[in-house]
């Protein structure tokens, strides 16, 4: 796999561990599931701070990218699971994030 693939598999990874795991956690917290639901989304959440090891930048770096992926990965967690539709505001925000992740990522140095 190519390093920048295997690079965004492992933001998508840990984008997904994040989001779920909180609103797994949400969903207890705030809105009365079962507490399984709460310890289970805990430990996602402890995945999802093990999953960013695995890039090989340094931590600052990968944690400002990871951000923009967030960014995306979030807008398309509330369009499935919330029905709300990002707008062209989102999508351009979203765009310009990607573009920042590009840069720190790619760009040669």
């Amino acid at each position: 796999m190519h390093p920048a693939a295997a690079s965004l598999a492992l933001f998508v990874l840990a984008g997904l561990c994040e989001i779920i795991g909180g609103y797994l956690v949400w969903q207890w917290w705030r809105n009365g599931a079962p507490w399984m639901m709460g310890a289970i989304g805990g430990a996602v959440l402890f995945a999802y701070g093990i999953v960013p090891t695995y890039q090989p930048a340094h931590f600052g770096r990968v944690y400002a990218a990871y951000g923009g992926i967030f960014i995306v990965l979030s807008m398309l967690w509330g369009w499935g699971a919330d029905r709300i539709p990002p707008d062209r505001f989102d999508l351009l925000g979203g765009a310009i994030s990607l573009v920042g992740v590009a840069i720190m990522l790619q760009w040669p140095r």
